[in-house]
């Protein structure tokens, strides 16, 4: 089995946290790669014969086009949908910082500019390398961006389907504190139920919950704010 030869590696979290990843390895990226690159370019070509019908002019604004979409695909994949793009998905993958904590805007965006450094001198020498020569096969872009790939653990979701149902919170929250509590519900799935409640039980007495209860109401209100609703 190729997923073997990846190793698992134990993180610090900021809160304090430890848990345990596995850098995916140069094969299995590789496979997402080349899916993320059809699409990329698919995108492109139907730009640039689009373009194509204008001229000059509409070739121009067509590159440009072509330039933003290469860069901007695993942005926006990458900060929108936790880190996973198309091909990502189909290989079990996600983009993380190298703490383990979900990617962010300011990383998403230095690993794919730096994406064209990876390119060179061709066909991706540049990545391949640096993948090989580092033990969490990182590309020039992850060490610019302090990312990495690993493979995904158990979803949020598998998460939500753990808590019976969900509920409003008791008040209004700023978008910061539905973020966090979300991130709860995401980060829950790679900690132990000790640490889990141990880390509900600081948000208990805001949120008003139980604190014996804190981590099943804590998802609850994570499911809430997510729009699920497992019953």
């Amino acid at each position: 089995m190729l997923e073997m030869l990846d190793t698992a590696v134990t993180l610090e979290t900021p809160e304090g946290t430890e848990i345990e990843v596995r850098p995916a390895g140069l094969f299995v990226r590789g496979l997402a790669f080349g899916v993320d690159e059809l699409i990329r370019w698919a995108i492109i070509a139907v730009g640039l014969l689009v373009g194509g019908v204008a001229g000059l002019f509409g070739i121009g604004i067509a590159l440009i086009l072509a330039f933003a979409t290469y860069w901007l695909y695993g942005v926006g994949f990458e900060v929108l949908n936790n880190g996973v793009t198309p091909g990502k998905r189909m290989q079990g993958l996600q983009v993380v910082h190298d703490d383990g904590t979900p990617v962010r805007l300011p990383a998403s965006m230095i690993r794919n500019l730096v994406l064209y450094v990876d390119l060179l001198p061709a066909a991706y020498t540049g990545a391949i390398v640096s993948m090989l020569l580092t033990k969490r096969f990182r590309r020039l872009g992850d060490l610019a961006g302090g990312t990495m790939v690993v493979y995904q653990p158990a979803s949020a979701e598998a998460a939500s389907a753990s808590t019976s149902g969900s509920r409003p919170p008791p008040f209004s929250l700023s978008l910061a504190e539905q973020i966090v509590i979300v991130d709860f519900l995401e980060r829950s799935v790679k900690l132990t139920n000790e640490r889990t409640e141990e880390l509900a039980r600081i948000l208990a007495d805001t949120l008003q919950c139980p604190p014996a209860e804190a981590g099943t109401e804590i998802k609850r209100i994570a499911n809430g704010l997510r729009g699920t609703n497992q019953t």
